[in-house]
């Protein structure tokens, strides 16, 4: 009967590796935005959110991100991801990103969107600036 409990001891640890809620990697080319299905394809764009319950959505556009998370109780997702302009294929925390919007940056869905790790960064590109209560206040 002793022999039994590393087994079990081992089962235990698997399930609990099992259940940690991570970001999933974006498959430019491949995936589809969970929003409007287009296939995700700019990688200085993407967005990702996932559920306490470990369910990723991707989207090929922040915008998408956006609009998608208006009827989701934030408190409910474990990660709410953007791209960094700067740095493409770099997820970052949404809820600390900075924003801008400015026509001469067209976004996939043409809300010239982009997000950005520092508020410093964004200047460099103009001055339409939004933080992530901004931002959303702007979409709705």
């Amino acid at each position: 009967m002793n022999y039994i409990k590393p087994f079990i001891f081992l089962f235990a640890l698997l399930l609990l590796a099992s259940c940690t809620v991570e970001p999933q990697k974006i498959d430019y080319g491949t995936d589809a935005c969970s929003f409007c299905k287009m296939t995700i394809v700019e990688k200085k764009f993407a967005a990702q959110i996932v559920s306490k319950k470990g369910r990723a959505s991707k989207y090929d556009a922040t915008e998408c991100m956006l609009n998608d998370i208006k009827n989701k109780e934030e408190n409910s997702l474990a990660h709410i991801l953007v791209t960094d302009y700067t740095k493409p294929e770099k997820l970052i925390n949404a809820t600390e990103a900075t924003y801008l919007i400015n026509k001469q940056i067209k976004s996939p869905m043409g809300a010239y969107l982009s997000a950005y790790a520092t508020e410093s960064e964004a200047k460099l590109n103009g001055n339409n600036i939004f933080n992530w209560e901004a931002i959303k206040e702007h979409f709705n």
